[in-house]
């Protein structure tokens, strides 16, 4: 890969991983209220990142990627995010796993994953 290039790749994460960092604050903070109120960890996590993904999606549409927001790029970006917060949450559940090791967890897999799939899908320029 050309240096330019590798440069600007690590620009761009850097960036997504700052707006991350506030995500992530919004994420954690909702998933704890949640299941404080009873709410079990699956449906925790979907609520706390459905908040936490309209921040992300706005902040890096205009921040990160410079690119046009539009209803079907944040309808793609929420369902498959969301559909992987769901299944992190169902996993802890099923396996009985303590909230900060569910929000650990999601929360390193969803930073990459969600650069991946928000800079080749989502906000891919045709």
């Amino acid at each position: 890969m050309h240096n330019s290039k590798r440069f600007s790749a690590i620009a761009l994460f850097s960036k997504f991983a700052s707006v991350g960092v506030l995500n992530t604050a919004i994420h954690w903070l909702s998933f704890f209220a949640l299941t404080y109120l009873g709410y079990d960890q699956a449906l925790s996590n979907l609520i706390a990142f459905s908040v936490a993904v309209t921040f992300s999606f706005f902040a890096n549409s205009k921040f990160t990627f410079n690119s046009k927001v539009s209803v079907n790029r944040y309808l793609i970006f929420t369902a498959f995010m969301g559909s992987l917060a769901f299944l992190f949450g169902f996993l802890a559940d099923a396996w009985k796993l303590h909230e900060v090791v569910t929000l650990v967890l999601f929360s390193g897999t969803s930073l990459v994953v969600g650069f991946l799939f928000s800079r080749y899908i989502v906000f891919k320029e045709v």
